[in-house]
């Protein structure tokens, strides 16, 4: 959220000095595993569906420019994704149907067809060939890169924000351990941590951290070619063979600490949806935390309580898809354009309680 949205506001001439607590992109972008959409799509509400729908669109040519401009390439992967055995298939069928996306109930025998090492047990699948993933952390590299060389942008790693500057009522810059920082306007784009921040200006903002793990395999090339979920836990091929499978769902505070439970369980998971893994290498085990809040609705715009300070931050699960339109929408609304979206689902102080 914080590289994105200095990426657009520069690109708009605006002056940028980005704080990164530590190094750029290394907290929940990092460590999800970059599914170009919501897992159940149509689960979510209207505010959800509208960002996801104008980030899923824009996603390719946000790759193809990152390439051009950094050489260094994101992986904007389709691959498709395959549904199985879902409770809410015939929700799921008529929310697409509403929504104009392209999904459709397949017989479990072309599933195998497309898909020859998928476990045995699946009875039905639904399917949406046009889902793409996102080698998130070669995103967020190239997202740094081309940053780097923008005029107008300074970027400031491992400096922690440490409180706000509050004049007249106005918030006007940011405390760090190097001293205050004055700006015109602050965004606040804290993943996780927003909430514990915003406490210090007597706001309560609910979000909070909710952990994820994930489990990475080195596969062939051509082992599985295209995204499958089941029972809550997914598959999701890479160029390169790598199968990354996740993730749980902990409320355990701020702790990031992989756990062996976790591991067997996401093991179990790998092995019932591709059996073929049990003899894979595991190359990777790690945790992140998502910035969760309630029905996975974003805050997005400024505080009227606070004003100079504008959020963008609460993204729970869905981070990455919606990134560039969460981040076009406050580019907008701070420069006065006219939003990419209705803004009203997004606005913080609806939702916010003072402590």
């Amino acid at each position: 959220m914080g590289l994105l949205s200095a990426r657009l506001l520069a690109q708009a001439g605006e002056e940028v000095l980005l704080l990164e607590r530590q190094g750029s992109g290394r907290e929940s972008s990092w460590a999800g595993g970059g599914i170009v959409s919501p897992l159940y799509p149509w689960r979510y509400s209207p505010a959800v569906t509208a960002l996801a729908h104008w980030s899923q669109d824009f996603y390719p040519d946000l790759g193809r420019q990152l390439l051009d401009e950094t050489g260094c390439d994101p992986e904007v992967h389709v691959t498709g994704l395959y549904w199985l055995d879902l409770d809410d298939e015939c929700q799921a069928l008529t929310w697409a149907e509403r929504e104009g996306r392209l999904l459709r109930r397949v017989d479990i025998a072309e599933v195998r067809r497309q898909v020859p090492v998928l476990g045995d047990g699946f009875a039905r699948a639904i399917h949406m060939p046009d889902v793409a993933n996102v080698r998130n952390p070669r995103l967020v590299k190239a997202l740094k890169a081309a940053l780097t060389v923008m005029p107008g942008v300074e970027l400031r790693e491992h400096c922690a924000l440490t409180g706000f500057v509050n004049r007249g009522g106005r918030i006007c810059g940011v405390q760090t351990a190097d001293g205050d920082l004055l700006a015109e306007r602050v965004v606040l784009a804290t993943g996780a941590w927003s909430g514990e921040l915003l406490q210090q200006l007597g706001l309560m903002l609910p979000v909070e951290p909710v952990k994820g793990q994930m489990i990475l395999y080195r596969c062939a090339e051509s082992f599985l070619p295209s995204m499958v979920l089941a029972g809550g836990r997914y598959a999701i091929p890479r160029r390169d063979g790598h199968v990354l499978v996740g993730s749980t769902l902990e409320y355990a505070g701020f702790d990031k600490t992989p756990t062996e439970e976790a591991l067997a369980s996401l093991k179990a998971s790998a092995e019932t949806l591709l059996p073929a893994l049990a003899t894979a290498e595991v190359v990777g085990h790690w945790a992140g935390l998502r910035p969760g809040s309630p029905e996975g609705i974003p805050f997005v715009g400024e505080l009227a309580s606070h004003p100079g300070l504008w959020l963008n931050c609460g993204h729970f699960r869905n981070g990455l898809v919606l990134a560039p339109a969460s981040c076009r929408l406050l580019a907008d609304l701070m420069l006065g354009r006219e939003p990419v979206v209705d803004p009203s689902p997004y606005v913080p102080s609806r939702r916010l309680a003072v402590g």
